[in-house]
């Protein structure tokens, strides 16, 4: 399949919201938060009740048979021609890159195939398809953004989040030395590489910390649990918060 992420369609009247299994267990309110910025550029948001994970746990980890097992039954979960707006690169990444990879040559191919085409990340549907324009009505405060991996380089979109936080007046976004790498998390890579995980998170939390930031914003809620867990194991005062909370809260939604 040929890739058309930057390829974007006319805002859409509809869009599918596939929440993530972290977004799901421990943010709800990431997800929310994304689903009222689509409501407030006049969007319908539908959100499939039976939806489940994206089989990228499985897939990394060389379980493609379990992973399609995960994936088939969603297939069908999605069938009117509109968007999938996820509020994560690496689940993002998972169905638009990796589920014709994972279906090539099976039944469901040509439905795999064309869920994919229709993915995108959050951050960048908001800011290349709905156009939002953003009023900040929030304090002061400085800023260090976290683009995922599979953010930036699956899905393209390493320059979305600071795109839309340049448009908060009252947002200073301050540059950290290691922006462009790894957090350590990478799914089931920190439970197989603990040591070698850690030492990446380290690295990347005194980074946040040393370009003076008052708190961190990422676009995957598994970055933000991987940083901020490890700062709050450490004793270390450093908050995190998804993008799409964040950017809710300084419009003046609901904290």
């Amino acid at each position: 399949m040929t890739d058309t992420i930057k390829l974007y369609p006319a805002k859409p009247a509809k869009v599918y919201f596939y929440g993530t299994c972290l977004v799901d267990l421990f943010y709800p309110d990431a997800g929310m938060a994304g689903v009222q910025l689509l409501e407030r550029e006049g969007i319908d948001v539908l959100f499939p009740q039976d939806q489940t994970c994206c089989g990228q746990p499985a897939f990394s980890s060389g379980f493609n048979d379990q992973a399609r097992d995960v994936v088939v039954p969603q297939l069908d979960l999605f069938p009117g021609d509109w968007p999938i707006v996820v509020p994560a690169g690496s689940c993002g990444g998972m169905m638009r890159k990796h589920y014709p990879e994972l279906f090539a040559g099976t039944p469901w191919q040509a439905k795999a195939e064309a869920l994919a085409s229709r993915v995108f990340e959050l951050t960048d549907f908001l800011l290349n398809v709905c156009h939002i324009r953003l009023e900040d009505r929030g304090e002061p405060v400085r800023v260090a953004m976290h683009t995922s991996c599979s953010a930036r380089r699956e899905m393209g979109v390493g320059d979305v989040g600071p795109a839309l936080l340049a448009q908060l007046q009252q947002v200073e976004v301050v540059e950290q030395a290691r922006a462009t790498e790894c957090c350590g998390f990478g799914g089931t890579f920190a439970v197989r590489h603990p040591e070698v995980s850690e030492a990446m998170v380290a690295d990347k939390t005194t980074a946040i910390e040393e370009a003076g930031a008052d708190t961190f914003l990422a676009t995957d809620c598994g970055c933000m649990m991987n940083i901020a867990g490890y700062a709050e194991k450490q004793q270390r005062p450093l908050n995190g918060q998804h993008i799409a909370s964040f950017l809710w809260q300084r419009v003046g939604g609901d904290a």
